[in-house]
């Protein structure tokens, strides 16, 4: 199969550089297809000028409903001219054009995933995911996108305060911890008994939004980590379970 694609991605100072979630959502989706793509490295700052460039619309509206909001992931398909945002439109829109492919949004299941992405969102909204991963996220941020980071999640998600001031400590910090096995014990909850995946024993979009949130603490505290040891343990070890399994459609190409 030949295509042509680009997935415009933030990145790091971590050997792959890939860390977003959100992105590798698309790039599980780009690999379980088998479709051929390269990345292309864009920084905070420069992510308005890429989309002003390629001509591509705003990924959205700032709060205040009117600002143009620019973000990543983005998809370019040079064989047909599209260019997408957003990881539930690019996996549709794989869906869509390349119907040879394994589908991750089979038929007849596009509002169950739209609900399932809307509740996963519900849950992981709350204070203890972002005290305890933002300053990490932050560390591993290349200079001129750590400035853009650190102001933009300060500003909307900790009501002003310094990323490292939020950051929980001592028994706290077990708490918060706690909580956030509790909000993972509500996404198990949604899987059936015995289940591997959302939908049984096929993998769809679903799982790879799940599987990139989990693998987002093996990005940040690393891989030999208490943090990743004890989230990759929770609830039967799931988690560890789920990104070890999609492993495989993690590569950066």
């Amino acid at each position: 199969m030949t295509t042509s694609l680009t997935l415009y991605d933030i990145p790091s100072t971590l050997p792959s550089k890939a860390w977003s979630p959100n992105i590798y959502k698309v790039r599980y989706v780009l690999n379980y297809k088998g479709l051929p793509h390269r990345t292309e490295w864009v920084e905070f700052p420069h992510i308005e000028e890429l989309y002003k460039r390629l001509g591509a619309q705003a990924s959205g509206t700032k709060p205040d409903g009117i600002t143009p909001h620019y973000t990543l992931p983005l998809l370019h398909d040079h064989s047909t001219g599209a260019l997408v945002s957003d990881s539930a439109a690019i996996a549709r829109y794989l869906d869509k054009t390349y119907p040879e492919t394994p589908s991750v949004i089979p038929k007849g299941t596009d509002t169950f995933h739209y609900a399932f992405n809307e509740g996963l969102l519900s849950h992981f909204r709350v204070a203890a995911l972002w005290r305890l991963t933002l300053a990490k996220a932050n560390s591993i941020m290349n200079p001129i996108s750590e400035e853009y980071y650190r102001r933009t999640r300060e500003a909307s998600l900790l009501g002003g305060k310094r990323l490292e001031d939020a950051v929980p400590k001592g028994e706290e910090r077990e708490r918060e911890w706690a909580k956030l096995e509790e909000v993972f014990g509500k996404v198990d909850a949604w899987y059936g008994k015995g289940d591997r995946y959302v939908m049984g024993d096929v993998v769809s979009y679903a799982d790879f939004t799940v599987s990139a949130w989990v693998m987002w603490f093996r990005t940040l505290f690393g891989e030999d980590s208490e943090e990743w040891k004890n989230v990759s343990a929770w609830h039967g070890g799931r988690w560890g379970a789920l990104v070890k399994d999609l492993e495989k459609y993690e590569t950066v190409l």
